[in-house]
């Protein structure tokens, strides 16, 4: 067994179930019997022993980690802090470590702990109880998870040197627009950027235009900048349901972008469909206050190579029915297999 790096089609599938985990994790009653040099609070199988399973055993500290281990489950314990010397045999060589769903503050991490893993490519640091970030020097970091903390900022400069860095995930935390700011344009090959459930008043600044994936869901964002999705050319799905927007607050044609393929607007206050470009495939607009079909959101003229894309359209809860829908509505939506209403 070798643990399969994360494919874009599985972080998409994943990304927005905070409670779900994308690391490759078997539980030691399938690895067979422990190896003889692991610490006797946890069980490091001879099948795989650069693994070291500690998750689920109540502890409360982390225990010393022996030469060799390159993946560390931490995951659903009690512990609370993290004592200096407990990485100094794997300080160059571990890869892994998750620690979601324990008790720990910063002010428990002593200096010589994570400070010093200089190998890491993936930190699971999700439901705890960190005020600010954490993060290794390790330039081969490529996933962050940090969600259900109590984060209220991410300072700009902390990803500066993380250049394989593909994947953010700050969900549930209390993060302002103004905490974050050019807290992610360091890590230029960034795909994928989780900041849903927080407090932010407007889309991230400062974002590379790698991204792919931008999720913004449950915050306090009431209008998206003029040409904000210009400066982000790769950008595929955009979800920002469960905001505060307004017609006002979307300037003409920002979503008329051809890299995307998803948009969620839903649960917001919009009065009318904004223009979208005819290779958007999903476009979910449902609860918000919508009073008219206008089908020059969705094609500005209509011709044999001149439709939507639009496959699923979502409008249910909204103040529009099938009877709004002009005649001429089935050629430039003739793709659309699925348009809800009701």
């Amino acid at each position: 067994m070798f643990p399969l790096h994360v494919t874009l089609l599985v972080l998409l599938a994943n990304i927005a179930r905070c409670q779900d985990y994308d690391y490759d994790y078997q539980p030691f009653s399938m690895l067979g019997p422990s190896g003889p040099n692991c610490n006797k609070e946890c069980d490091c199988p001879i099948s795989f022993p650069s693994a070291m399973y500690c998750d689920s055993r109540k502890l409360k500290f982390v225990p010393i980690v022996p030469t060799g281990i390159k993946y560390l489950y931490l995951q659903n314990n009690l512990i609370e802090e993290i004592k200096a010397g407990v990485f100094d045999n794997v300080t160059d060589t571990l890869r892994w470590l998750v620690l979601d769903n324990n008790q720990i503050t910063n002010a428990k991490i002593e200096k010589g702990t994570i400070d010093k893993l200089t190998a890491l490519e993936k930190l699971f640091f999700s439901f705890n109880q960190i005020t600010e970030a954490v993060i290794p020097p390790s330039k081969s970091l490529e996933e962050l998870k940090m969600t259900n903390n109590k984060l209220s900022k991410f300072p700009s400069g902390l990803l500066n040197d993380k250049e394989n860095l593909t994947s953010v995930s700050l969900q549930h935390n209390e993060l302002t627009s103004e905490g974050i700011a050019d807290a992610f344009k360091g890590p230029k090959k960034l795909l994928s950027l989780d900041l849903s459930h927080n407090k932010l008043k407007k889309l991230p600044a400062g974002v590379p235009s790698s991204l792919e994936i931008l999720y913004a869901d449950f915050n306090e964002i009431d209008k998206i900048g003029a040409g904000y999705l210009k400066k982000l050319p790769t950008l595929r799905y955009l979800r920002v349901s469960h905001n505060k927007l307004l017609d006002s607050g979307i300037p003409a044609g920002v979503f008329n972008v051809t890299s995307l393929l998803e948009l969620d607007l839903s649960f917001n206050k919009l009065q009318s469909i904004p223009e979208i470009n005819e290779q958007l495939e999903q476009l979910y607009l449902q609860a918000n206050e919508i009073n008219k079909f206008d089908l020059a959101s969705f094609c500005k003229f209509t011709g044999p190579l001149n439709y939507s894309r639009l496959r699923h359209l979502r409008l249910d809860a909204n103040n529009v029915t099938h009877t709004d829908m002009p005649p001429e509505s089935a050629n430039c939506l003739r793709q659309a297999s699925d348009i809800m209403f009701e």
